[in-house]
């Protein structure tokens, strides 16, 4: 089967390539949110063939081949790894309209040359080649990204993370210039007490700080947030169904801690309200630092409660959630911004029906002192595909400025999984070209392969300031 994935693949109109071509194709990238793991960058890890670098922990893949049918023995069970990628092979004709259709060949052809369509007639010839490939030292872990001109990335890491592989990356000049981000979402994680316990032992122990009282708890976080500061952090990030705003002091916090720290459990509302006024001074630590903080807001977890049990979180049970959002986030967003302490702040929705509430909040928090220092973030998790990127150009476009995004990122744990910045940039010089093909934008290739660029690269390396 032939491939589609022609050096104009989604440009439709002459100014749309020309953009892509001139303007954005060579751009390096900076994906300041992953989850790749650090450890298998420090160490350089050589894959031993390609669905360890390909389908390990991509509940993406996963939730097509249960679709499909395939036994969750290929999946997440003890198939070998070949079995495993020839099932996965089964799938992917069928994905059509999905993206992974896309995704899945824009990375073979980008990573390893591989210019057809995979199928179960070709898939054990395209087995053999990449794993052969992967055994090159070009192919490990730093040469995967630096074929796709990644300049820096940002990987996603807990507190209480010694960041000993972070530390190891940026004294070694042959990696990939790596940041942590400071993820704090378990230090506000109280709904099961026990777990939460255990986790302030561990905060304990990287801080050096008793935590006997909700004062001792922001001072242990504020020791990590000064502590990945050090270590070139420059991003928060929270991962949340909504964000929770309380306009009076319902409750006292410190005595909500005791109730914790005496294994005592929260009602919903005092859970809510803890996570409240934790957000709320981290915010003003970031604000402090000058870092960006990353809002996650509208996915709901775990809901498969059966499957949940048996391979655990973070393995495809994950949705669209239906919360609501807009009261919370004002509320949020203003109780920072009226001490002038809210920092750059992106905010990434879930909810396609949200788009234009999130994108209108964040433009009244932008208050002329740093170019799009609230934005309303690139197409996440489910969203990340062409229809759902194309719906948050369109919605930024009509109620912000385009000009001023940030761009995209992978939010991805696989080495394979950087041509997704080539389809934003294709699908946004796509925008882009049509508009000029209807007369909707000055046919000025100058001009707007300037914003182009802009969007792909040069906003996010002026506004994150890695060193």
């Amino acid at each position: 089967m032939n491939t589609f994935l022609t050096e104009d693949f989604l440009l439709q109109t002459d100014f749309a390539k020309a953009l892509y071509h001139n303007y954005a194709k060579k751009l390096p990238i900076i994906d300041y949110h992953n989850h790749l793991p650090p450890n298998e960058i420090a160490a350089d890890k050589q894959f031993e063939n390609i669905t360890q670098v390909w389908l390990y922990g991509d509940h993406y893949k996963w939730r097509a081949m249960r679709a499909f049918g395939i036994n969750e023995k290929y999946i997440t069970g003890n198939a070998t790894d070949k079995e495993k990628f020839l099932k996965w092979a089964e799938v992917v004709p069928f994905t059509i309209r999905n993206p992974l259709f896309h995704w899945t060949h824009l990375e073979l052809k980008g990573y390893f040359g591989i210019d057809e369509i995979l199928t179960p007639e070709n898939a054990e010839e395209i087995y053999e080649k990449t794993s052969k490939m992967l055994q090159e030292k070009s192919y490990a872990a730093n040469g995967l990204l630096k074929l796709m001109n990644v300049e820096s990335l940002c990987t996603t890491d807990d507190p209480v993370d010694s960041l000993a592989h972070h530390i190891a990356i940026q004294n070694d000049a042959t990696k990939v210039k790596t940041f942590p981000t400071f993820r704090p979402d378990k230090s506000f994680a109280v709904e099961d007490v026990a777990s939460y316990n255990a986790y302030l032992n561990q905060l304990e122990n990287v801080s050096s700080i008793t935590i006997n009282s909700y004062a001792d708890l922001l001072a242990a976080l504020e020791n990590r947030v000064e502590f990945f500061n050090a270590n070139g952090c420059r991003l928060s990030d929270h991962g949340l169904g909504q964000l929770y705003h309380f306009n009076t002091e319902k409750y006292n916090i410190a005595s909500l801690f005791d109730k914790i720290k005496n294994n005592t459990n929260l009602s919903e509302d005092e859970v809510a309200f803890f996570k409240a006024k934790t957000m709320i001074a981290l915010g003003k630590m970031y604000h402090k630092r000058g870092w960006t903080m990353q809002l996650h807001l509208g996915a709901i977890r775990n809901n498969n409660k059966r499957l949940l049990a048996d391979l655990g979180p973070d393995t495809g049970f994950d949705s669209i959630g239906d919360y609501s959002q807009a009261e919370a986030l004002s509320g949020f967003l203003n109780t920072l911004d009226s001490t002038n302490q809210l920092t750059k702040t992106i905010v990434y929705n879930l909810n396609p029906s949200d788009n234009e509430v999130f994108a209108t909040m964040v433009g009244n928090f932008n208050d002329g002192t740093i170019k799009g220092k609230v934005q309303f973030g690139a197409a996440w998790w489910f969203l990340d595909q062409k229809d759902g990127m194309e719906k948050q150009i369109d919605t930024l476009s009509n109620q912000g400025l385009l000009s001023g995004f940030v761009g995209m990122l992978t939010d991805s744990r696989s080495f394979l999984s950087f041509p997704r910045h080539e389809y934003f940039r294709r699908i946004l010089c796509n925008v882009i070209g049509t508009d000029v093909a209807n007369g909707e934008l000055p046919n000025d290739l100058d001009f707007l392969g300037k914003i182009v660029s802009d969007i792909c690269y040069y906003n996010a390396k002026n506004y994150f300031n890695f060193k």
